[in-house]
């Protein structure tokens, strides 16, 4: 599947003009929905994060957004399923991005939603009358149309395309197949599922029972999925979690949450996180024991978000930004007891909550990839005390960056011997993640 890039045609004035324009659809209005849901899709399809064009809905009212964010996140979960059927439906790639982006916005409606499909083409119509000022509006309500009628022919030939079937690009599709002969199937299933909603118990403040016994009088109900992990039956907003504002619980998959419980730091010993943002895992190990935590990361901005989440929860540590692999910007000198290794990778584990992931990643990035994880464990092992630990953590689903990079690197130290492996696949409870916890010889 090629995705769309955005043309370099001119835009008409009236067509810039009223795409800035503050719009005249009801806040509460499946039109604003798709609208906003489709500037977010072209922006994943030029190349932009869903993080970054999340950001330009900043001015928009709460509900707006979260209803634009929900029908985004389900359209780009389709990879290459809308894709194919714009394909069939349309004789030419459109020169207005937002638009055909509306149309795979509105698509998606349709097909999780049939019993809505009048008000689906009726709404994605009025959504396109402030796109492109509304040149576009008889072909949206024609395209839509056509689906309606040629849904099952269309559907049925959708059966021979491998990505539209599987909703995963090919040569992502191909690597599972390798590296997980028998469970491939399973783990692209788990991507384009919806991700459950899982907290992180803060054990300082409360216990896991007591929390769940006051979810259950506020009206929520979890399980209990081991360690401080709590599944909620269905997601809901922070907000309305008991306890949060306070630093009772925090918003952390199962799977992330075994790197504390790992790492099982000591109380009193001095630890290093490294690519530390958002500041999750580096929580967990506070919550777990005191301790002389350095929190690392290169982006200065998201330093910022391990400040808030550490202040939130009444958590000590030194954040500072900087780059891992350059000790001497940042490092005293004192070796550290125990190291968290959390490294850039492709996250193919957490495809789910990150589908954009989908349009964004290229198979050449694996091995850029590849090559940064391996130089931040070369950089990382000296800062390391004899006889101390060093957990490496992906959400990789690829074995060049989980256990051939591990291979790789204790080929490269001798010194550095293997205590423990973990490989969690995606599925309900848990996203996908890779874990190997080193031991330097004393």
């Amino acid at each position: 599947m090629r995705v769309r890039k955005p043309t370099n045609a001119p835009q008409t004035a009236v067509g810039r003009s009223r795409e800035s324009a503050p719009s005249a659809l009801a806040a509460d209005s499946l039109a604003l929905s798709l609208r906003l849901a489709a500037r977010l899709i072209a922006a994943v399809r030029a190349g932009q994060s869903l993080t970054q064009a999340l950001s330009t809905l900043g001015g928009e009212a709460p509900a707006a957004r979260a209803a634009a964010q929900d029908v985004a996140y389900g359209s780009l979960r389709r990879y290459g399923c809308g894709e194919f059927l714009l394909g069939r439906l349309l004789t030419r790639a459109l020169p207005h991005p937002e638009t055909e982006a509306l149309l795979l916005a509105a698509l998606y409606r349709l097909q999780t939603r049939p019993d809505s499909a009048y008000m689906v083409v009726d709404q994605a119509v009025a959504a396109a009358a402030e796109l492109a000022g509304g040149a576009f509006k008889g072909l949206v309500n024609g395209v839509l149309r056509n689906y309606q009628r040629q849904r099952h022919v269309l559907h049925a030939a959708m059966a021979d395309d491998d990505e539209a079937m599987q909703q995963h690009p090919r040569w992502w599709l191909a690597r599972l197949r390798r590296a997980h002969p028998d469970r491939w199937s399973a783990i692209v299933a788990a991507g384009n599922e919806q991700p459950a909603m899982t907290l992180r118990v803060n054990q300082r403040r409360i216990s896991v029972a007591d929390y769940l016994a006051r979810l259950q009088a506020a009206g929520w109900s979890a399980r209990p999925l081991g360690g401080q992990a709590l599944l909620l039956d269905k997601p809901m907003p922070v907000d309305a979690l008991p306890g949060f504002a306070d630093g009772l619980v925090s918003i952390q998959d199962a799977g992330a949450q075994r790197a504390a419980e790992l790492l099982a730091p000591a109380a009193g010993q001095r630890v290093l996180d490294a690519c530390a943002a958002p500041g999750g895992k580096t929580a967990h190990l506070l919550e777990t024991a005191d301790l002389d935590l350095l929190a690392i990361d290169i982006d200065a901005a998201r330093t910022r978000r391990i400040e808030d989440n550490l202040r939130r929860l009444g958590l000590p540590a030194t954040v500072r930004a900087g780059d891992c692999r350059s000790g001497e910007q940042w490092w005293d000198g004192q070796p550290f007891d125990a190291i968290l290794a959390d490294v850039p990778c492709s996250a193919s584990g957490v495809v789910r909550r990150h589908p954009d992931i989908k349009y964004l990643r290229r198979e050449s990035d694996i091995r850029g990839f590849v090559r940064t994880q391996a130089e931040i464990l070369d950089r990382l092992w000296p800062l390391l005390k004899p006889g101390g630990k060093l957990l490496y953590a992906t959400c990789s689903v690829f074995p060049e960056e989980n256990r051939a990079q591990i291979d790789a690197f204790v080929f490269r130290q001798p010194n550095a011997q293997r205590l423990a492996e973990e490989e969690l696949l995606p599925q309900l409870e848990h996203d996908g993640f890779f874990y190997a916890l080193l031991q330097k010889a004393a």
